[in-house]
């Protein structure tokens, strides 16, 4: 390891350090990319020219040293792969994106799911493929025909038979795939669109699992990109997030610059149409407490996906906190896009004066007045009612479930379902079928918002009216006496006709009665299973994606190492007896 980081230090370093200048990806982005790819990069790719002096085993040593990882041959047995059979033509149940739809809310109809109230006690396990390397399963499949187009952890992206878990094609990315594929067809193309977490976006032929053309979309050194990119009309949305949340903690780093945004892109040859910047260009502004440079304003990360309002021309999107002074009025705020220009239209703050990163609270980069950090994690919902109103729903880290006017960004109602923290409150998502709106609610223990005490911690799963904002129903899953256990829902739901499916923090996938939350049917993931492609398998806690149900079947990610919940790497899928 030392060799690796001495060339690292002599090579690379002057590019990739951790600052917020320069076009290259910074020190902290390259620890979350795979050694393989790292490798690559060097051998292949882009890096080829500059690691030219290297020899093989120097080039080996500089990415396990990145990324304290060994190299590792992911390869799959061939006893895992069958021939893959192009689906000809959509099918009611195809689909993809984060929410299911442009819009997102999160919501299948009885055709399209093909469970129903009556048969859901029937699902039982059909099979279970588990992903080499993984520990953290935070990407949703889409679904094409009889395959799901699925990323992983390691930025391996496969087509799975959704019958039988055989693999038809494997593509391996350049980092992690934190975010759902979004698959487009065109005639007889079918084209895949996915960003890593390096802010490589990625269009594959369906067909063939080949490469179409890969673009860099981050317009900062520690630009990333944690949710899924949405397209539209021949243009792909990307959210651009930032690790420099992280880089702070580091007492040398002088902090911040990076900005949250959305970058447009050709959807035919990646290359960029417009730019938007959450805060402007930072700039010198002081010192802190701990005397220190700052430069601000900085942050406002997109995690989230984008939603697309086709009616309106509007994109919107959710941002998180500042990392830096001075608070600027985009932090934990919802925004809504031009879709042709990128030009803002309207922005609703939710909590001002949100200013934190990773120093905090002792640490020299913590910004002088430390906020509670409430981001908005989740993609906006725009959701018809049942009176054929539209409203924008989202949740937020607060715990605090927002409505507002689609066009304006009038607020219309608040209602508060937990008490919220740095890892929710509402943390991932929501879903609607037009009556009420469907929160998870994480109110994780371990980083609750203390501020106020006459608050108690509501963790669960709570069923909203989207005309009043009253609360309807909450289920919540105890934990008794479960050592370790962490009773919350922070994964985002899926809403079928008559079902809330939601997984749990305790590992245990549920579906609910969306008329009061009663069980109808649950299933604890967290065991070793044997898997369809010969790779170790085991499930932890459901954290991230929601569930997919998809013609008579449930596909679920399970496992989530972060945080002290428990690790796992298998995609299960449930069908019908």
């Amino acid at each position: 390891m030392q060799m690796g980081k001495r060339l690292f230090a002599t090579h690379c370093y002057s590019c990739h350090k951790d600052s917020g200048v320069g076009a290259a990806p910074g020190y902290t982005i390259l620890t979350l990319m795979t050694p393989n790819s790292i490798l690559a990069a060097m051998n292949s790719g882009k890096m080829q020219q500059q690691a030219a002096p290297l020899s093989e085993a120097e080039r080996k040593a500089v990415a396990q040293w990145i990324t304290q990882s060994k190299l590792t041959d992911n390869r799959l047995p061939k006893e895992a792969f069958t021939e893959f059979t192009a689906p000809e033509k959509a099918t009611s149940y195809d689909h993809s994106g984060w929410g299911n739809s442009l819009s997102g809310e999160g919501f299948r109809t009885a055709e399209q799911a093909g469970i129903t109230v009556n048969n859901v006690p029937s699902l039982k396990l059909k099979w279970a493929f588990a992903f080499p390397g993984a520990g953290i399963m935070r990407t949703k499949p889409a679904v094409v025909g009889n395959w799901l187009v699925v990323g992983a952890q390691m930025g391996d992206v496969y087509a799975i038979h959704r019958q039988t878990g055989k693999v038809g094609w494997h593509f391996a990315a350049n980092a992690a795939v934190r975010g759902a594929i979004s698959v487009v067809r065109s005639g007889k193309a079918i084209t895949a669109y996915f960003a890593d977490f390096g802010t490589n976006v990625y269009a594959l032929d369906v067909r063939t699992g080949k490469l179409l053309w890969r673009q860099r979309a981050g317009f900062d050194a520690q630009s990333a990109v944690t949710g899924s990119v949405a397209v539209y009309n021949g243009v792909i949305y990307v959210p651009i997030s930032s690790m420099e949340v992280g880089a702070a903690a580091d007492g040398r780093y002088t902090c911040c610059f990076s900005s949250g945004g959305v970058v447009a892109m050709d959807a035919c040859t990646g290359q960029r149409i417009w730019i938007h910047r959450v805060t402007p260009t930072a700039k010198y502004v002081g010192k802190n407490k701990r005397n220190r440079p700052v430069y601000g304003p900085s942050g406002a990360p997109v995690w989230c996906s984008p939603t697309v309002d086709a009616k309106r021309g509007l994109l919107y999107i959710g941002t998180g906190e500042n990392y830096s002074l001075p608070a600027t009025t985009t932090s934990d705020a919802l925004q809504a896009l031009d879709l042709m220009t990128g030009k803002l239209k309207w922005n609703f703050q939710a909590t001002p004066h949100d200013t934190y990163n990773s120093a905090c609270p002792l640490l020299n980069n913590c910004p002088d007045s430390a906020g509670p950090d409430l981001d908005f994690g989740m993609a906006p919902i725009l959701v018809k009612r049942k009176d054929g109103s539209e409203i924008l729903v989202a949740g937020q880290k607060s715990g605090v479930v927002h409505a507002l006017e689609p066009f304006t960004g009038k607020l219309l109602w608040q209602t508060r379902i937990g008490k919220g923290g740095m890892l929710g409150g509402i943390h991932w998502g929501m879903a609607s079928d037009g009556q009420y709106v469907y929160a998870a609610n994480s109110d994780n223990m371990l980083a609750l918002d203390k501020r106020d005490s006459s608050v108690q911690a509501s963790p669960g799963l709570f069923a909203l009216d989207l005309v009043t904002g009253k609360i309807v129903w909450k289920a919540a899953p105890e934990c008794g006496d479960k050592k370790g256990c962490l009773n919350g829902n922070s994964a985002a739901p899926l809403v079928t006709e008559g079902i809330v499916w939601a997984g749990s923090l305790d590992g245990y996938i549920r579906a609910h009665d969306a008329r009061n939350g009663h069980i109808l049917w649950e299933f604890n993931t967290v065991k070793e299973y044997e898997t369809v492609n010969g790779v170790p398998g085991k499930g932890g806690a459901i954290d991230g994606p929601p569930p997919v149900v998809s013609n008579g079947m449930l596909f679920v990610n399970s496992g989530y190492g972060l945080f002290g919940q428990k690790p796992g790497n298998v995609l299960l899928a449930f069908s019908l007896e």
